[in-house]
């Protein structure tokens, strides 16, 4: 099928799934992925981006599936190695994947910018689909938790979002803008598609960057959502209990609300059907289909209700 160029505001898993589907059903080439850098992080020194490498790892079929992140085969003598010495090896990083951390912070020590680092890793990697951070600037998601401030991957990971959060926060965003190529791109695309991705904490940051929300917000009738929500629970990651936490019903109804104003239309999974006339009343247009990509055949007809 055949759209014209396509911008996936993106997080991590979810939208790599959403951007793999995408790729065998359009040209990927016509792809591009705005990626949420909100959760990056300063770590030994490297610059680590979690969500832009999940989704470059997934769309080279190099991702490791049964964690979830990561390459697949990896080996992991260096954090081992770290663990033993006490050092702070609560965030793994397997011995490949420190590559892409030391090669991306020796080119930003250099003064390459994020973008120019991540289209020279993607080229490694022979990807057709581009990937955009959506800012080149610092930004850093943080946690108001019943345990204190925590940052993104202190909750996600070493807390295993065990612990109540109170609010979000995204430092540094008011300083920030989007990349001349992220304007572009959500400019230029002939639709905007909101992945399967924590609304909160992957699509949210994304939308703070000054000038994104403004261009969703004019563009709306070209933008589609996937929810994240099934019958009220997230495939994946904490979703489900943060939208909870911070005031907003865990279910694609909620969703539909968290995007007021920013989509014209939500596609849901058929478990929530009931939902659809609800959600239409708001203006919205609801297509139904399967969201669960785990089965190839279903991942594809998720991509075929995106791209209709």
């Amino acid at each position: 099928m055949v759209l014209g160029v396509i911008t996936v505001l993106s997080g991590g898993v979810g939208a790599a799934r959403l951007l793999k589907a995408l790729s065998d059903e359009t040209d990927p080439s016509e792809l591009t992925a705005v990626v949420n850098v909100g959760d990056d992080m300063v770590l030994h020194g490297l610059t680590i981006c979690p969500d832009l490498d999940t989704i470059a790892y997934t769309l080279a079929g190099l991702n490791n599936d049964d964690l979830g992140w990561g390459l697949a085969g990896e080996t992991w003598r260096v954090m081992d190695e770290l663990d033993a010495l006490g050092g702070e090896a609560w965030f793994r990083l397997g011995d490949r994947d420190l590559a892409t951390h030391l090669y991306r912070s020796q080119r930003l020590s250099e003064g390459a910018t994020k973008t120019q680092v991540t289209a020279e890793l993607g080229r490694h990697l022979k990807l057709r689909v581009r990937l955009l951070p959506v800012t080149d600037d610092s930004i850093a998601t943080v946690f108001d938790t019943e345990v204190g401030e925590l940052s993104f991957q202190e909750y996600f990971v070493k807390h295993r979002h065990g612990v109540v959060a109170r609010s979000v926060t995204v430092r540094g965003v008011e300083q920030s803008s989007p990349s001349p190529e992220v304007i572009d791109a959500l400019e230029r695309s002939e639709r905007i598609v909101i992945a399967p991705s924590n609304p909160l904490i992957s699509i949210d940051p994304i939308l703070q960057v000054p000038g994104v929300r403004d261009i969703i917000t004019r563009r709306r009738d070209d933008v589609v959502a996937v929810s994240p929500i099934i019958n009220g629970v997230a495939l994946k990651g904490p979703a489900d209990r943060l939208l909870g936490e911070l005031g907003y019903e865990a279910s694609c109804v909620g969703v539909a609300n968290f995007y007021d104003g920013l989509i014209g239309t939500l596609i849901i999974d058929e478990a929530d059907a009931r939902h659809a006339p609800s959600i239409e009343a708001t203006g919205i247009r609801v297509i139904v289909t399967t969201t669960i990509m785990a089965e190839r055949e279903n991942a594809r007809r998720l991509a075929r209700a995106v791209l209709a």
